[in-house]
């Protein structure tokens, strides 16, 4: 089959969706789809690709249902692709650990199957799952003017407290300081409060005042307590063949030792 004839692949408007937890979910900077994007898959990975693809997000991609939803490829077929897919680095499966918020520490795994367009290796998968989102294509252009928290929380003063409020040079000054204050402790509201409480009748100078007042009232360095044991892992990759559960490094190409060396 050639490659025009993935759109024999197109899913129809019927496609089941996965139970809450489970089917497809899409990953970030995937760019346009293009008609060689899978020309380096083998013919029946690249046909199943060009179905997946074309999927909502949240649509059921296992086995089973792919099997039923396109005309060319039974069950065996399709679950030889979906690990062809993932050793190409087109498709993931993870489990999850959910707090069910009853606010009694009650947890759950909840499932994840990952789809990128774009052939992603071990290492940005295992990155992208541990919560750090690679920058691949292109970042998106600062916006002009863009100012950081700092600024804008010394910018806002003045509206809390008229004696209190600094020009854009006076802010631009005062940014570093209150940038530090910040770092130690980010909740705006005491930072507020700590510039805002006890003034005097007369401000002078707020650039000045607040200088001071950033200085005097710098919270102190909190260092983070050693944990003697590291806790145990909230997410864990899934073999795309078996389902057998491990770390990314464990599966390299999304397949565990046993479904590699049986392929």
């Amino acid at each position: 089959m050639a490659t025009e004839d993935l759109s024999f692949a197109l899913p129809s408007p019927a496609h089941p969706m996965a139970s809450p937890g489970y089917g497809k979910r899409g990953t970030p900077d995937q760019g346009p789809l293009r008609r060689d994007s899978f020309a380096h898959l083998p013919l029946r990975a690249r046909y199943l690709a060009g179905f997946i693809d074309a999927l909502p997000e949240h649509a059921a991609i296992d086995a089973k249902t792919l099997a039923k939803a396109q005309p060319l490829y039974g069950q065996a077929a399709v679950r030889s692709a979906l690990n062809e897919l993932s050793a190409a680095g087109h498709l993931r499966r993870v489990r999850r650990l959910r707090d069910l918020g009853t606010g009694n520490g009650t947890t759950r795994w909840v499932f994840h199957t990952y789809w990128s367009r774009i052939a992603r290796g071990d290492d940005w998968w295992a990155r992208f799952l541990d919560g750090d989102v690679p920058e691949l294509e292109q970042e998106a252009p600062e916006r002009p003017r863009t100012r950081s928290d700092a600024y804008h929380r010394l910018a806002q003063l003045g509206l809390r407290e008229p004696r209190l409020t600094l020009s854009a040079a006076d802010c631009a000054t005062l940014e570093a300081a209150a940038a530090e204050w910040l770092a130690r402790e980010p909740d705006p509201q005491v930072f507020t409060r700590a510039m805002t409480t006890g003034l005097p009748a007369v401000v002078h100078s707020p650039r000045a005042f607040l200088a001071g007042r950033l200085r005097d009232k710098l919270p102190p360095q909190r260092i983070p307590v050693t944990r003697t044991q590291a806790p145990a892992p909230r997410t864990l990759m899934e073999c795309t063949d078996c389902g057998r559960p491990g770390r990314a490094e464990a599966l390299p190409g999304g397949l565990c030792r046993g479904c590699r060396g049986s392929g």
